[in-house]
């Protein structure tokens, strides 16, 4: 068995790798959606656009076949064709790896859009040393899903999105530098009528300047909880696994001297919980970052995106085993603040007059016969309220009553935790006031789009749920005390467009 130890970063780390790229014409007609904004329409659309299109990779298998409680095995013939269609695109030169290890500057660019950040390899730490910071629970389905592709494929194929305050720090100055003055590597204009732009940084004082900078601050996941965790349960199970890699040298893909022996399917996932990754389960509340203490993980003031850092910790610097890492895109919210929007919920088993009914009992309901009124009216609602729908018919929930409410939340949670409005009907509106459980089988999720959730109840005989978005400040205050939002509760914007650049370690 090999060395289990895991290294212990002391700060933010953000390391250059050989980026693996599309070599084709029109690189936008290659790229996707992040894998869980993917519907099975999506992907035939996807796939009709070019023979070649990364969706082949991040959802395997014909469209539908990645079917929500299908079983994630890493011998699954779908993760086995990801493989193999990796290696067939670099074996032909549809993908090419990068001269040189660099961090990559990503622009996204449209009709009031501008987001600009580095994509590195993070190094990952222990959520306990409060250096990244998960907000939102996870499931274990997803988990298991990319756990599953990333064994196979051996690689990230798109990055998680981070978050942190730059305070006009050298990073960002250098991005923006960047940015407005050297020639980008890609440009791809998608349909969604963004530009998409990167650039290479290979100096090694630049990156060295960018990593001073990041060492001391921290960063919120924005997008990519179960990818992260995924991330985390890789590391251990190659530590535990493998010997400890070389100190030196790089194989062929500019990775570190570390190559795996063996099948990429002896991962370690035998008596493996893959939910048990360290960031489950409020673990980000071990020890000194208890009770969101200012002083705790270096948090200034309780800011979980403050620059007062890790420094000195004294601990084991980043490793050099590839799984001490992870491909992400990191963002200075001071610089391009993030865009926050709703995510809707479709319960099909549950019939609108149902979900009414049940609902007057502990909830003031308005009815309405047009979908326009009942939104407008739950934008001026006082929190919290939701909008009840399939179809044309509307219902707004308001002013649940108190007692009732009271008696829902759980009590061990903070106040700020149990005024959320994903919390409220996690915790009473789901099981109090309907009986149902919130998980993958009963409640589908829906990102965004509103009417696309009301159509989809339609289509089902169910209820849609529509929720007004979080505020960034509740988002951030939550995860500085150290819990977590429910599942499914932010939705952090611009989202990194996958298949721009791959990470691939061996």
């Amino acid at each position: 068995m090999g060395n289990s130890e895991l290294p212990i970063p002391d700060g933010l780390i953000l390391r250059p790798f050989r980026g693996v790229r599309f070599a084709v014409d029109d690189p936008a007609k290659v790229t996707s959606p992040p894998y869980d904004l993917i519907s099975e329409g999506d992907v035939r659309v996807l796939l009709d656009t070019h023979p070649n299109n990364v969706v082949r990779l991040i959802l395997p298998g014909t469209p539908g076949s990645d079917a929500p409680g299908a079983p994630h095995d890493p011998a699954d013939p779908k993760y086995a064709q990801a493989r193999r269609t990796l290696e067939e695109w670099r074996e032909s030169g549809i993908l090419v790896a990068d001269e040189e290890p660099a961090l990559y500057v990503y622009e996204q660019r449209g009709p009031g859009v501008l987001q600009r950040g580095l994509i590195g390899d993070v190094c990952l730490p222990d959520p306990a040393q409060r250096i990244i910071l998960p907000h939102e629970d996870v499931v274990p389905g997803p988990i298991a899903d990319r756990l599953a592709l990333m064994t196979t494929t051996r690689a990230n194929l798109e990055p998680i999105f981070l978050l942190y305050n730059g305070q006009d720090g050298t990073a960002t100055r250098l991005v923006d530098e960047v940015a407005t003055s050297r020639t980008p590597l890609v440009t791809a204009h998608t349909e969604d009528g963004l530009t998409h732009r990167l650039w290479a940084i290979t100096d090694e004082a630049e990156i060295a300047a960018i990593n001073a900078d990041l060492h001391p601050r921290q960063a919120l996941i924005a997008d990519g909880h179960h990818r992260y965790a995924t991330y985390r349960i890789l590391q251990r199970r190659e530590h535990a696994l493998r010997p400890a890699p070389p100190q030196s040298g790089q194989n062929d893909d500019g990775q570190d001297g570390y190559r795996q022996n063996g099948s990429a399917q002896n991962d370690g996932t035998q008596n493996g919980d893959p939910q048990n990754d360290g960031t489950q389960n409020g673990s980000a509340q071990n020890g000194d970052a208890q009770n969101g203490d200012p002083q705790s993980g270096g948090g200034q003031n309780g800011n979980v995106l403050s620059d007062g850092g890790q420094k000195g910790s004294g601990g084991r610097r980043a490793g050099r085993n590839p799984w001490d890492y992870g491909m992400a895109l990191l963002v200075d919210t001071d610089a391009y603040p993030p865009d926050l929007k709703a995510i809707h919920r479709v319960i099909p088993e549950l019939p609108l007059d149902e979900a009414v009914a049940k609902a007057k009992g502990s909830w003031r309901v308005q009815d309405f016969n047009d979908l326009d009124e009942g939104m407008a009216a739950l934008d001026a609602a006082e929190d919290p309220a939701f909008l009840l729908a399939s179809g044309s018919s509307a219902h707004l929930l308001s002013s649940p009553d108190p007692l009732q409410l009271a008696q829902s939340m759980p009590a061990d949670r903070s106040a700020r935790w149990n005024s959320l409005n994903t919390s409220i009907l996690t915790e009473f509106v789901l099981p109090k006031v309907w009986g149902l459980r919130d998980d993958e089988e009963t409640v589908r999720i829906v990102h965004h789009d509103a009417r696309a959730a009301v159509e989809l109840a339609a289509a089902t005989g169910g209820t849609a749920v529509i929720l007004k978005p979080l505020a960034v400040a509740d988002v951030l205050a939550v995860a500085a005390g150290g819990e977590r939002v429910p599942r499914k509760s932010t939705s952090f914007g611009p989202k990194p467009r996958t298949g721009l650049i791959l990470r691939i370690v061996c």
